[in-house]
């Protein structure tokens, strides 16, 4: 793999661009050395870029082979470019001490660039659910701008594409149901410190949708509680806590109490430690050997209890 890929490095631009296609390619764009001072993210990006393994080991190939795949920019008006594709190119060509990298300029509009800048970042394999709900939130906007139509209307029409929406092609194109589309961009509407308990996966995705409907002060609020009571919300306690916020009587009293149940799966589990119950075996049985001694005994006591009913 690596030596293929120092190959591919070596070769010239000319090389690259040696098929008919590619020539002609060439001649509407061509790449560039350009300085990483020059280079500015682009406004809004939603994909987090973060100094990982990953990127220490990208950085390293850089170091080594250069950046393989040029990044795409645009002019900026203001000075230097924006990048629309290849943010963690650029960081990593930092890491490696680099000051150019190569680049592909075009000349594209804020709608162009926002869906290059997307489908760039879609295809990791990765991505964090703040990532993709402002993801597919941005994208589908700005499919709608170009097809025209208003982008409040959640029903435009995507130009001549046999009449489909714009949300039925993104769901198309991404692999996901148009409801989840939707789900997924429903939680934008989570105020920061609970959108990162959804990264953290301390919130899972279906409480996370139902809470995105509470009032941004009551997310606030929401934050208090669930500190207070040290407990994050199910499915049921998030529904509830949305039905009484659209009723209009959701308080932070009210939440704390919400937050202070004892979920099901709490009430369905019985939990035992090693030193409570070390007392009542040899020192020589193993947590399983003491597991399976407490199923029998559970079952002869079982069994006499049956007898006893049956006199």
């Amino acid at each position: 793999m690596k030596s293929s890929a120092k190959k591919i490095e070596l070769a010239s631009v000319d090389d690259l661009f040696s098929t008919e296609e590619g020539r002609q390619d060439a001649k509407l764009e061509k790449i560039q050395e350009i300085p990483l001072s020059e280079l500015h993210p682009f406004r809004n990006h939603p994909f987090k870029v973060k100094d990982d393994e990953a990127m220490m080991e990208t950085a390293d190939s850089i170091k080594q082979y250069g950046v393989l795949v040029p990044a795409i920019a645009r002019p900026d008006p203001e000075g230097g470019y924006e990048l629309v594709a290849g943010h963690r190119r650029h960081r990593a060509s930092e890491l490696a001490e680099k000051e150019i990298m190569p680049v592909i300029v075009r000349d594209l509009d804020d709608d162009a660039a926002t869906i290059i800048m997307v489908d760039s970042n879609l295809q990791r394999e990765s991505l964090l659910p703040s990532e993709r709900a402002f993801a597919y939130k941005m994208k589908l906007e700005a499919m709608k701008r170009q097809a025209g139509r208003p982008s409040k209307e959640n029903c435009s029409q995507v130009g001549n594409d046999f009449g489909k929406k714009s949300s039925e092609v993104l769901a198309e194109q991404v692999g996901q149901s148009k409801n989840q589309i939707f789900r997924y961009i429903r939680l934008t509407e989570l105020i920061p410190e609970l959108m990162d308990m959804v990264d953290e996966k301390k919130i899972a995705l279906n409480p996370a949708y139902e809470l995105s409907f509470l009032k941004k002060d009551e997310q606030v609020d929401l934050l208090d509680a669930m500190d207070s009571e040290q407990a994050t919300p199910s499915l049921s306690q998030a529904q509830r806590l949305k039905k009484y916020s659209q009723e209009g009587h959701l308080t932070l009293d009210m939440m704390r109490v919400i937050m202070g149940e004892e979920k099901k799966s709490d009430l369905d589990r019985v939990t035992f430690t090693s030193d409570t119950l070390r007392k009542y075996f040899p020192k020589s049985y193993t947590p399983q050997r003491m597991q399976e001694t407490i199923i029998k005994l559970l079952e002869a006591w079982q069994k006499k209890r049956q007898r006893d009913q049956e006199r």
